[in-house]
């Protein structure tokens, strides 16, 4: 094939993108990158890398701006807009001239068009960001842990490179100068407090099932009555695990009890009856003594095993012979692990000290609690890139 066949082939592709499954699209995301990165000279290769977190940035400035819901109320027939329709209606005043190198960044990255001269549409992307959705609190999120990140090279220069295993004296700490935890550092934060609560709301999963979809439902999770407690969720947010189980499973009998620390729990609203909302601190003693379920999701992989043994054992000390834990999180593969894994997983070693796990790593942390893991469950169809799972577990006898 040569170069103008290769070339007419990808452009046809990208003009009319077939209908593909999961596996397919990603498949074919990962041959576009191993494509580029033949491509590349070793330059070209390394501005990419440095130059990209200037990307999170430019966009977080354009959320901060509202240049999104701006852009949204001025175009709703496709015309176009100037940039002195955006500086008119922002709520803040600002400079043209920061507004047209904004809006020059968005259009670079595919979020705005130029339709021409100092003329711009909104691309399918833009409306992802704008004040309501929840996409725009992820870019204000993401780029908070980022800024610990940045400082990871001067951490491990000063304190040695070896993985750090304590949640309240590591990089986080380091970074922004504090002795507080990350979550309690966040709490005093209520922009950034509010960004973390409407990201944990985000499906993880895709579009794929739920955990209590893929896990046997109706058989395992019975309590003998109504008024026992069915399901706890611990560091469950404000209730969206539940309020979606509760939905699916309208008539399952029991008490749904869905516990966070306070700042957390104060913004919860209207859950549904039969949820019930509990301020707990996950390192005390357990409440809620006897459950049928102890549920945890996207917890652990906060909190390295020093202190990740401390939340699992109160739990423990809280179960009967009854009782299972639930654990939904990303579990790594053995190999070939993808790049949005790598980077969860230097996130969670940068602002909690902590790790994206392997499921040998998952079993042998449950171990040393004092459990058995009793299978991780998957959906049968889900795509191989998938690495989401529930590890169903039991107190070792």
């Amino acid at each position: 094939m040569t170069v103008s066949e290769l070339l007419a082939s990808l452009n046809r592709a990208a003009d009319s993108p077939a209908i593909l499954t999961e596996d397919e699209r990603k498949e074919i995301l990962a041959t576009c990158d191993t494509l580029r990165t033949k491509l590349e000279n070793p330059m070209e290769a390394t501005i990419r890398y440095v130059l990209s977190p200037i990307q999170a940035v430019a966009l977080e400035l354009a959320v901060d701006m509202k240049l999104f819901d701006i852009a949204a109320s001025l175009s709703p027939d496709k015309k176009g807009f100037g940039i002195d329709d955006l500086v008119s209606r922002m709520d803040k005043e600002a400079d043209p001239t920061l507004v047209v190198r904004v809006v020059r960044f968005m259009v670079v990255m595919g979020i705005f068009k130029e339709v021409g001269p100092g003329q711009y549409t909104s691309a399918p992307l833009a409306g992802a960001y704008v004040s309501t959705s929840p996409l725009s609190q992820c870019v204000i999120h993401m780029n908070s842990q980022s800024k610990v990140i940045t400082s990871l090279n001067a951490y491990f220069e000063e304190n040695g490179y070896k993985s750090p295993g304590d949640a309240y004296n590591g990089p986080f700490q380091y970074a922004r100068n504090t002795k507080l935890h990350c979550f309690d550092w966040l709490a005093t934060q209520p922009r950034l407090q509010n960004a973390f609560n409407v990201v944990m709301t985000i499906p993880r999963g895709g579009k794929g099932p739920k955990w209590f979809e893929i896990f046997p439902t109706s058989s395992k999770l019975q309590v003998k009555s109504p008024e026992d407690v069915l399901l706890v969720d611990i560091g469950g947010g404000i209730g969206h695990d539940l309020i979606a189980f509760k939905k699916h499973f309208p008539d399952s009998p029991g008490t749904l009890i869905v516990q966070d620390i306070p700042v957390v729990v104060d913004s919860t609203e209207n859950l549904p009856s039969g949820i019930q909302a509990m301020k707990h601190d996950m390192f005390t003693p357990q409440p809620i003594k006897s459950a049928k379920a102890y549920y945890l999701a996207n917890v652990l992989h906060d909190w390295p095993d020093k202190q990740a043994l401390k939340i699992l054992g109160n739990i423990k000390e809280a179960m009967n012979e009854d009782s299972i834990l639930l654990i939904s999180e990303n579990v790594l593969p053995d190999w070939n692990v993808p790049l949005a894994s790598a980077y969860a997983d230097f996130v969670m070693m940068a602002n909690f000290s902590a790790l994206e796990r392997t499921e040998e790593q998952f079993k042998a942390l449950l171990e040393n609690a004092g459990f058995e893991l009793v299978k991780a469950w998957a959906a049968d169809d889900a795509p191989k890139s998938d690495g989401r799972r529930l590890l169903e577990a039991v107190p070792r006898k």
